[in-house]
């Protein structure tokens, strides 16, 4: 239930990103949560070997190579899930960079302090 939980809280997040980023485009909210589930699946499993993959850069650049991940991974995301769409390289950082903002607040709200530390 908590994993269904998330993958709607990631949808909504893609939905408000493509509502504030204007090169962000979904066809519909189904979209939005398809996007959702995809764009979970891609940092739980492709995420982490291209973060280790590209450590040195991130430690050279400070930390700040995180988000060019993020933002591959979103287009990774978009090139997946028909009816999503990231317009250019810009728009996919502005879009991670929304999406981590907008579900770091949904989880705050939703999910309990319990279930975030266990």
């Amino acid at each position: 239930m908590r994993w269904l939980v998330r993958v709607v809280l990631n949808g909504v997040a893609i939905v408000v990103a493509a509502w504030v980023v204007p090169g962000l485009v979904l066809t519909g909210v189904w979209a939005g949560l398809a996007a959702g589930l995809v764009l979970g699946v891609v940092n739980a499993t492709i995420r982490p070997v291209l973060f280790f993959l590209t450590l040195p850069v991130t430690l050279v650049t400070l930390g700040l190579f995180i988000f060019v991940l993020n933002a591959a991974c979103l287009a990774l995301t978009a090139a997946i899930v028909p009816g999503f769409e990231v317009d250019g390289f810009w728009d996919a950082v502005l879009g991670a960079l929304a999406v981590t903002i907008v579900s770091w607040i949904l989880n705050g709200l939703v999910v309990s302090r319990e279930e975030r530390q266990g």
